[in-house]
């Protein structure tokens, strides 16, 4: 029982990802490569946070396939993917601190990221390194 919770917990953690990293490559994409309506709603975007989370989106999909066929190293990845948006908030805050344009919004895409990925490495982690640990 406990491992087909385990299981669903898991497909549900990918699903998540994958779609998170589809979404991110859709949105990002848009403002980068097409001159049109996704680029001027963009407003005052700031490229380093955009191209980041961008490449981060490849990565939030290869994790995501990771996680549904429980591969330990989704762990790591997803520990890596958390770190990196927790420091590229923190440039973010720097940029906004040293009087760079900005869009409100995105401290607020910022904060879900680093949610959505800070549960997803900590829930991974949980479910695929804590909990086969504690079986044994």
């Amino acid at each position: 029982m406990k491992n087909s919770k385990k299981c669903i917990g898991l497909k549900i953690i990918a699903t998540i990802a994958i779609l998170f990293g589809l979404l991110t490559l859709k949105s990002g994409g848009e403002v980068l490569f097409i001159d049109g309506a996704g680029r001027a709603a963009a407003g005052n975007y700031v490229p380093f946070v955009l191209w980041t989370n961008f490449l981060l989106g490849f990565a939030y999909i290869i994790a995501g396939i990771g996680i549904w066929l429980q591969k330990p190293w989704a762990v790591t990845l997803a520990i890596i993917i958390a770190t990196i948006t927790f420091i590229l908030f923190i440039a973010l805050g720097l940029h906004i601190n040293a009087g760079g344009s900005f869009e409100p919004r995105t401290i607020k895409a910022m904060v879900l990221r680093l949610g959505v990925w800070t549960f997803i490495a900590i829930a991974t982690y949980i479910r695929l390194i804590r909990h086969d640990y504690a079986i044994k």
